[in-house]
């Protein structure tokens, strides 16, 4: 029996331009499953079906593999999830389009520079290779957004302490007219954009990261102008700086994943001016405990962090590594905790921490949220923080 508002795969497959063949394979790759299916094993979809598929085949077009496809995508397509996601869908269009301006700039300057000389220069083909050879840059940026855009969100709508945590680390680096700084993984550069305007008019800000992709992203906000501001692809393991140019360097929660951590404090310590600060952002082991007690009670192989990041870098051990560079070092912490009352928020975090919880919670979404929904019915659920900063001072 048919049930009203469902569509057969056939219908399916003929409304979404594409062969019931590859409908049933994306039902049996676990990526698109029907809505519902009736006593004779019939398959049908809803319109609901079709928002997954959109998704589905931009990733695909975007060149991402099934596999990557059904970590990126969860069951549960409600708006929370639809509008977010579809925001970072716009965000990496809009890379593929820049990148393939290069791509075709590439092209014309090699063939004009052959029509006129006749000779091919390798160099140039090489550019060209590298240029159409950028899709694993595309995925880590997406993936890279999307975590990122999940875990602000979660802290930025559900924190306790209304200052809020950027405006709480801008008031760390007490900025002033004339000073030049460099912040380190700047990510999508949310210390600049909520403080804008608490900007003194003349500053100088060096925003740097590794991912290209990021570096895209923030050139083109346009709340950051481009007189105080420059952007800039770099390792800061390697920083492309003169000895003693900034008056303050920033690392906003990513010293603990960097490969080797004393060879990025010397590089900092390098850039800095005699006397000039360095601001370091990190949690201590009670960070968001109860989102780890949670999961493992739902399932108890999860681990959101198998690196546990906190040892590496963190509020215990910050000052001890600090100190083998700089002086001065004074831990600031942040009072704050989070109440959380709504599922989504919380699951998406979850979903983009760096542990195996996509291995265990992307195929049974509906019963983890479900899990999570009865934990919230008794009360919110109160998560504890552990985050500050290192303020310190180059000798």
């Amino acid at each position: 029996m048919r049930k009203s508002g469902y569509y057969s795969s056939g219908e399916f497959a003929r409304m979404a331009h594409i062969s019931v063949r590859t409908v049933r394979y994306y039902d049996k790759q676990n990526i698109l499953k029907p809505s519902y299916v009736n006593e004779s094993g019939a398959r049908f979809y809803s319109d609901r079906d079709f928002v997954r598929l959109q998704q589905i085949m931009l990733l695909k077009y975007l060149g991402f593999s099934l596999e990557d496809i059904r970590e990126l995508l969860i069951e549960d397509m409600d708006s929370h999830f639809l509008r977010n996601s579809l925001e970072l869908q716009r965000k990496l269009i809009q890379d593929k389009i820049e990148q393939l301006q290069m791509v075709e700039k590439a092209i014309a300057d090699t063939s004009e520079e052959i029509r006129r000389s006749e000779n091919v220069n390798w160099v140039h083909m090489l550019d060209l290779i590298h240029l159409t050879n950028m899709e694993n840059s595309l995925k880590s940026q997406y993936q890279n957004s999307s975590n990122i855009a999940a875990r602000i969100r979660l802290h930025s709508q559900y924190s306790v302490n209304p200052q809020g945590w950027f405006p709480w680390l801008y008031e760390q680096c007490g900025i002033q007219d004339g000073m030049k700084i460099l912040e380190i993984g700047c990510g999508n550069a949310q210390l600049w954009t909520e403080n804008r305007n608490r900007l003194p008019k003349e500053l100088s800000v060096v925003l740097s990261d590794i991912s290209e992709g990021m570096i895209r992203e923030i050139r083109r906000d346009k709340r950051l102008d481009g007189q105080r501001f420059t952007f800039e692809v770099e390792d800061c393991h390697h920083l492309p700086h003169r000895e003693e140019t900034f008056d303050l360097v920033i690392a906003n929660h990513m010293l603990f994943y960097c490969e080797d951590i004393p060879a990025v404090l010397d590089e900092v310590k390098r850039v800095l001016k005699k006397g000039g600060g360095f601001i370091c952002s990190t949690y201590g082991s009670k960070h968001m405990k109860e989102i780890n007690e949670l999961v493992q009670e739902f399932d108890h192989r999860i681990m959101l962090s198998a690196d546990r990041l906190y040892e590496r870098f963190g509020r215990e051990n910050g000052k001890e590594i600090l100190e083998q560079h700089f002086h001065e070092v004074i831990w600031q912490p942040y009072e704050d905790s989070l109440s959380i009352d709504v599922p989504e928020p919380l699951i998406e975090y979850i979903l983009s921490c760096h542990g195996n919880q996509n291995q265990y919670i992307v195929d049974r979404y509906t019963k983890f949220r479900a899990f999570v929904a009865k934990k919230m019915s008794y009360k919110k659920l109160t998560i504890t923080k552990d985050a500050g900063a290192f303020l310190s001072k180059k000798w």
